[in-house]
């Protein structure tokens, strides 16, 4: 047990002094130069005659233990996701998605209107580096799907296959866009 009036010596550190108070966990030392210092009671050890006392077992253990409990574990580097782990850019061309109404429209309007959108969606995508876009048009008569082939065609810097069967079934196509086209 320290107590005021023992000489210690901190433990990792080349500093020596003598006890000027004492709390719970923590013990103030006069140092050889006449500072001040403040340590936790496990960070020093009681010298006698200008040899050290050997802790025991015990002590030695349990202040290791407390010293690891206290370090702070190091910072990992941020890590940015691969752009392969972006989710993709999702374009649902379902007539009900893009109008409250199909109300007198015919269809040729309908499909219009759709690769309208789907051609101004892809046009943004490659305006912002968007790296593939998935459309979804469902499964229906595939009118729609062959449309859309043929607007896709009409691109030098994109690569088309089907979307995710998992996710969107057969009612989907995966744009990817070549951002760096040689």
């Amino acid at each position: 047990m320290i107590k005021i009036g023992d000489t210690v010596s901190v433990l990792d550190e080349p500093i020596t002094g003598k006890v000027v108070a004492v709390t719970t966990d923590e013990v103030t030392i006069e140092t050889e130069d006449g500072f001040d210092m403040t340590f936790f009671i496990r960070e020093v050890v009681k010298i006698k005659s200008g040899e050290l006392i050997m802790p025991s077992y015990e002590e030695v253990h349990k202040n290791l233990q407390e010293k690891e409990v206290f370090k702070k574990k190091p910072k990992r580097p941020v890590v940015k996701p691969k752009e392969r782990d972006i989710p993709p850019m999702e374009v649902d061309l379902h007539i009900n998605k893009l109008v409250k109404s199909t109300k007198g429209m015919t269809n040729h309007d309908m499909i219009t209107l759709q690769l309208d959108t789907a051609k101004r969606q892809l046009d943004f995508a490659i305006s912002k580096r968007i790296p593939n876009v998935v459309f979804i048009h469902g499964v229906g008569q595939g009118v729609l799907k062959e449309e859309l082939k043929y607007l896709f065609g009409r691109y030098d810097n994109i690569r088309i296959s089907e979307g995710n069967y998992r996710k969107y079934g057969l009612g989907a196509t995966e744009v990817y866009i070549v951002q760096n086209p040689k």
